[in-house]
């Protein structure tokens, strides 16, 4: 296994402050001793700066009392399975976070951590991972990421006794990539308890897992920052910290100085495949529910409302009339689901759940989530600058995603001026048919496409007015250009379903 050493002087120059300081309080207090004819050790010295330090810091000279307390409960995970070749973007190497398409920028730079290796030939291949995990009873419940058992056919867990049994995977939760194993060793095992409390950024933070399949290994940073949105999915809300984390550190917890359990390490942001000090792991508060339903039910139940959403940006905002970016904007309600049924529409802004109010799409996904199946809600929103109320029952969130459109086009589409991008009636495209313009190029270099606009997107609405010529979509630029909009809103027909864009009305 290759590894990397630093030399001497490289450790010398990177000697911190802290040491620094640390050596200048041994001096003094030396001074001190002599001065006062007292009898003085260097050790004695050391130890009296490192507890005085760590006093004042107000975290522990050491982190081995607490890793003796909890390093019995942490495990290695080793999974056989079979993927076939759809799954093979997930599973070579260092698989990407799922949700995040190959084509996006920041793709190659966030990675899911689960040590793995491939065989075989043909469609189906053999897959080998290692990742890590926690006992969280006595009885043998284990959570790991669900990254790591995904396609599994066998999965073993080792004691960090050196004791290895078998486990059963007692359900999986994709969406916050969560899962639950039991295991079973004929006695009461050593295990951890969650964090009670919400970690602060700057709050001492633990890591131990099994990176690269070296088991066992400790790692301490600071929370580094909450709440981060890294494209995994809806319900994203991770903590960022800098305790170094590694391939085969899936999966493995984030204890508090206290040895409780703040997070289950996840992924990191990683140009080169490892750690750089950026880790993300699902927060306890998080991870607890979803444990907790996995174990008495198998799954996870979450409340639905049926709608895709996205944020106001500054731009949406202002070519909408709206005075706040706060609230989730609906992009397409799906047929048949609960939020079609109470009215709402395309274009609505939701701004309150139940009179509390929701600042984006992400803070209303996890709260009608939560909300859970068959409640009752008042949803507040915006129509065209009014503020509506609806009651509506939350269904069952499908396990599938939405369908998506599948827009196969052919070029040769008109300009439309000052937008940065060529279209097409969609009536006239083979292949697509129907209301709306085909996008059939778009200029790299426009604002339309820093926005998202992509070749193959299918324009069916211009501020709020329906589109299906190239006139309709300049009128309606004109228009909002004379209201005095610095944008107009675009509704676009894309492979990920409906969505709104906001463009400039003048180009940049």
């Amino acid at each position: 296994m290759p590894v990397s050493y630093l030399p001497p002087s490289a450790m010398t120059l990177r000697r911190s402050r802290a040491s620094r300081l640390a050596l200048m309080a041994a001096v003094a207090a030396l001074a001190l001793g002599v001065a006062g004819g007292a009898p003085f050790s260097q050790a004695h010295a050391e130890n009296a700066v490192s507890s005085s330090t760590a006093a004042a810091l107000n975290a522990p000279a050491s982190f081995a009392d607490v890793v003796d307390k909890v390093k019995p409960a942490v495990v290695a995970i080793k999974v056989k399975g079979v993927a076939g070749d759809d799954d093979q973007e997930q599973t070579a190497g260092i698989p990407g976070l799922p949700g995040m398409s190959p084509d996006d920028p920041m793709f190659r730079f966030f990675k899911r951590f689960g040590e793995q290796q491939q065989g075989g030939h043909g469609h189906n291949h053999m897959t080998m991972s290692q990742g890590s995990g926690f006992i969280i009873s006595a009885d043998g419940y284990v959570v790991t990421n669900n990254h790591v058992v995904d396609h599994a056919s066998d999965v073993e867990v080792t004691l960090d006794s050196g004791k290895t049994l078998p486990a059963k995977v007692i359900g999986v939760d994709k969406r916050t990539d969560l899962a639950l194993l039991k295991i079973s060793d004929g006695e009461k095992l050593p295990y951890v308890d969650w964090s009670n409390g919400n970690p602060r950024i700057g709050d001492w933070v633990i890591a131990v897992g099994n990176p690269f399949g070296l088991g066992g290994s400790v790692t301490a940073g600071i929370v580094s920052a909450r709440g981060r949105d890294i494209g995994a999915g809806p319900y994203d809300d991770f903590l960022q910290i800098d305790a170094p984390v590694n391939r085969g550190n899936s999966g493995g917890p984030a204890f508090d100085a206290h040895g409780n359990v703040i997070g289950v390490n996840t992924a990191i942001y990683s140009p080169s495949g490892g750690s750089v000090g950026i880790g993300f792991a699902i927060p306890s508060e998080v991870a607890r529910d979803v444990v907790a339903s996995l174990k008495e039910k198998g799954a996870v139940a979450r409340g639905w409302i049926g709608v895709k959403i996205q944020n106001v940006t500054p731009e949406i905002a202002d070519s909408m009339g709206l005075k706040s970016t706060k609230g989730a904007l609906i992009s397409q309600p799906q047929t048949g689901a609960p939020a079609e049924a109470a009215g709402l529409k395309a274009g609505d802004v939701i701004t309150a759940v139940n009179g509390e109010a929701v600042d984006g799409p992400r803070e209303l996904a996890r709260r009608i989530a939560a909300l859970g199946p068959k409640k009752t809600v008042d949803l507040t929103y915006l129509r065209n600058g009014a503020e509506k109320s609806a009651k509506l029952t939350l269904g069952v969130l499908p396990e599938e995603k939405e369908a998506r459109a599948d827009n196969e086009t052919v070029g040769g589409g008109s300009s439309v001026a000052g937008l940065g991008v060529e279209v097409a009636p969609a009536a006239q495209m083979r292949g697509v048919g129907g209301a709306g313009l085909v996008v059939t190029d778009v200029d790299p270099d426009s604002a339309a496409a820093q926005k998202g606009v992509r070749r193959g997107d299918v324009i069916v609405e211009a501020a709020g007015r329906p589109i299906n010529s190239q006139s309709d979509l300049s009128s309606a630029i004109d228009a909002a250009r004379q209201e005095g909009r610095k944008s107009v809103l675009l509704r676009l027909k894309s492979a990920d379903g409906m969505k709104f864009v906001a463009v400039p009305t003048k180009a940049g």
